[in-house]
């Protein structure tokens, strides 16, 4: 028989299920990045044998895909109740600040081709709002990969070496360095980034309503 604390902490323990699985390598992968994510750290970390998880799980490329899934579920699905531009642009929003807050997502969510029932919800609805709207087709096929590239694109740079806070520094070294003859009008403009470094910070808001004027002008009348 068992001892008293052993069957005791096995009663205490959360039974093993898929979502449990998901959840505790999103928060791995959100304290040490993606790469820490394995099969073998993911049994210590839920208290059980490695061996244990493929019985919820088919390999580490499922698992990822469940992460992606997991991330996307965030998002911020555009309402049917809202204006076609209101709803696309409150979710873009959402899914900029999503990615941001697990830095590692945005390739990892590109990258899977098996896409989760979050993904498709949300595609789903994308294309949905913009149809009901009366956008033709290949318009809302061009406005999704638009989107899409714009705020993920945007999260990468913003998550790149360049810090807002160096912009200052970085932009005076760069001017000093730059022949102004020869450039003129990029040093003119890091000139102005050294003096204003908040006037030039990055803005997700500015290219997405861009993207948004330009649909506008797209969308059939009458």
């Amino acid at each position: 028989m068992p001892p008293a604390s052993f069957t005791t902490a096995t009663r205490r323990r959360p039974p093993l299920t898929r979502d449990r699985i998901m959840r505790t390598a999103l928060r791995m992968a959100d304290r040490d990045g993606l790469g820490a994510v394995t099969m073998r750290r993911l049994g210590p970390a839920l208290r059980v044998e490695p061996m244990s998880l493929y019985k919820h799980v088919a390999n580490k490329e499922d698992v990822l895909d469940g992460l992606a899934d997991l991330v996307t579920a965030e998002f911020e699905v555009p309402a049917a109740d809202l204006d076609w531009r209101t709803a696309i642009r409150r979710s873009a929003i959402s899914v900029h600040a999503t990615l941001l807050r697990h830095p590692w997502a945005g390739p990892l969510i590109e990258s899977r081709v098996n896409l989760g029932p979050a993904r498709l919800r949300y595609a789903d609805a994308f294309i949905g709002t913009l149809a009901g709207a009366g956008f033709p087709l290949p318009v809302v096929g061009w406005a999704f990969v638009a989107i899409d590239s714009h705020t993920y694109g945007f999260v990468l740079q913003e998550l790149g070496p360049f810090r807002p806070e160096d912009a200052r520094v970085s932009a005076r070294s760069i001017a000093d360095a730059l022949p102004a003859d020869a450039y003129p009008s990029l040093a003119r403009l890091t000139l102005a980034v050294a003096d204003q470094p908040e006037a030039f910070a990055l803005r997700f808001e500015f290219g997405l309503d861009l993207l948004l004027d330009g649909l506008e002008r797209l969308r059939p009348t009458g």
